[in-house]
């Protein structure tokens, strides 16, 4: 990670420093400060919900990226030096695997299907639909410098959503279902889209023929399956050894620190092995929400929710802070001060690619998704469609990524060509979520008004990282109390399609309790070892039972 803000140089008591070591000292201390302006403004303005905490540190990031540029003189405009290593390497992992802990698991696998419809077979569409435009329209504009590599890669970093502005103006209460949708949408979409990037930079692609075609489509599974076992892997063995060792009884500081660690972890051996850490990380955070989040103390539990959490908000911030400001990079738009309005154009071509590539799939993919739906209240209504096409359209930090990688070398890009793309990429970005995000508060509102009556429903997971106040869909019976009950088994496809909560986790249930949490825990099967905190949760739970059932035989 480099530093710019040379300019800012001086002495610190007494002693001068050089050069580069005060100005990163600088760099970092305004830094650490505009995250903090980031989070008290986002919090003063979460009243009326039109700005949330993207938006707001687009904006403090442009208007930082504005003085930087007239302080230093024309010559910088950002603070720190891009670098996909901090991207991919320390501030995605933290913000995948905590989507990954805190989901809402029964709700999630409940309506899977529809959620890889969308995630999956819905980004390929996309990717399809942009890649093939953008060759055949870009290719008549003369762009100079680009392949059939980086169209293909133009395909997949706009393919990537950012569905935050979204998320935070949707209301679970009314709209589980949809709420879920987008929320599980966006997860598998990202995922979907590194690994086609993947795929696609592993490949030579100067001769496309057909045997290419399906090695780069075998390459595709074979990277999805193979990163999802690895993270639910690692999971399975931070609960194994969690179990077993079971830390908390001397410190629970060390098992707080195996779990960070194994969930890091997951993603670097997935780096490692040149496999999707998006994937490995938030199957491994899923499997340890469920396996190993239930072998620790009660305060390690609340320590470790709050602590990814956490870690995720400040890696979110931090990344559309440094995106405002790196928007006026003059060494990038000096590629293209003499044609600017090819880079507009562009801009508009891409941002169409976007609206059209959405829409291709959001509306066919929820008919098909509802035929397999019987209640009324299961299937996607064509409001709820419309959100869900407007929720993908904003791009944001995951798109900014895979541009830089694809696009620039260490930050830096020399063609011209490659700086229309990056140039272009900062613009759909910043317009699509400033514009979009903006506009997606009333458009919730007109197409999904408040009904005067809510009737708030509990979830049946009430022990779980993250504590919603009802569950990610709208059907939220079945419980583990449910699981003596007779389950008819599923007749057709279809049958098993649309109740996969009475067919496919009953199965998964039984499996869980007779195979899977006698081995790595879970609920119900903590640990109890004498003198440690849940044997003395244990004892206080009965000593308060047993000075309670004396008043009870009076009343009696």
């Amino acid at each position: 990670m480099g530093f710019d803000l040379g300019f800012l140089v001086g002495k610190m008591g007494g002693t001068t420093l050089a050069t580069s070591e005060y100005s990163s000292v600088v760099s970092m201390n305004l830094f650490v400060a505009l995250l903090c302006a980031c989070i008290v403004i986002g919090h003063l303005l979460e009243e009326n919900r039109w700005m949330n905490e993207s938006i707001t540190a687009l904006v403090i990031g442009l208007c930082t990226g504005v003085v930087i540029l007239l302080a230093s003189g024309g010559t910088s405009s950002h603070l720190l030096v891009f670098s996909e290593d901090l991207f991919f390497i320390y501030l995605l992992p933290p913000i995948i695997f905590n989507a990954g802990f805190q989901v809402k698991k029964k709700q999630f696998f409940r309506n899977f299907m529809t959620i890889v419809l969308f995630g999956a077979v819905g980004t390929v569409i996309s990717f399809t639909i942009i890649s093939f435009g953008a060759t055949k329209i870009f290719t008549k504009m003369n762009i100079s410098d680009l392949e059939l590599g980086d169209y293909l890669a133009i395909g997949a970093i706009f393919s990537a959503t950012d569905s935050v502005c979204t998320l935070q103006v949707l209301n679970q209460d009314q709209t589980p279902l949809l709420y879920s949708l987008v929320f599980g949408e966006g997860v598998v979409n990202d995922a979907t889209s590194v690994v086609i990037f993947n795929a696609v930079q592993n490949f030579d692609l100067s001769q496309i023929t057909t045997a290419v075609a399906f090695q780069l489509i075998g390459n595709f599974f074979y990277l999805f399956i193979t990163s999802t076992l690895l993270g639910a892997g690692t999971g399975l063995l931070s609960a194994y050894v969690i179990k077993k060792l079971y830390f908390g009884r001397h410190s629970t500081d060390r098992e707080v620190a195996i779990m960070i660690l194994m969930a890091y972890l997951s993603y670097m051996l997935a780096e490692l092995f040149y496999l999707s850490g998006i994937l490995t990380v938030f199957f491994c955070g899923i499997v340890m929400s469920h396996y190993t989040w239930h072998n620790v103390t009660e305060k390690s539990r609340v320590t470790t929710k709050h602590a990814f959490a956490t870690l995720s908000f400040i890696a979110e911030l931090f990344i559309f802070l440094y995106v405002g400001m790196d928007a006026l990079d003059l060494e990038k738009w000096k590629f293209v001060k003499d044609s600017p309005g090819t880079s507009v154009e562009v801009s508009a071509i891409l941002l169409g690619f976007v609206l059209v590539g959405r829409a291709a799939f959001v509306f066919p993919l929820s008919f098909l998704s509802n035929l397999t739906k019987k209640a009324q209240h299961e299937k996607i209504d064509f409001r709820q469609q419309v959100l869900i096409w407007w929720a993908g359209l904003m791009r944001g930090a995951v798109s900014m990524a895979l541009a830089y990688n694809q696009f620039t070398r260490k930050g830096h890009t020399a063609l011209t060509g490659n700086a229309i793309m990056i140039t272009s990429t900062i613009t759909v970005v910043l317009f699509s979520t400033m514009v979009f995000g903006l506009i997606t508060q009333p458009l919730v509102r007109l197409l999904l008004p408040a009904p005067k009556t809510l009737n708030r429903m509990i979830s049946s997971e009430p022990t779980s990282p993250k504590s919603f106040t009802v569950p990610l869909l709208g059907n939220g019976q079945d419980s583990e109390a449910d699981f003596g009950q007779h389950v008819p088994r599923p007749s057709s496809l279809r049958m098993l399609l649309s109740t996969p909560s009475h067919t496919v986790h009953h199965y998964w249930r039984k499996f869980d309790n007779a195979f899977m949490r006698p081995v790595f825990g879970g609920r119900g099967f903590v640990p109890f070892i004498p003198g440690s905190p849940t044997d003395q949760s244990v004892h206080q739970s009965q000593q308060h039972l047993v000075a309670e059932e004396p008043t009870r035989n009076q009343e009696c």
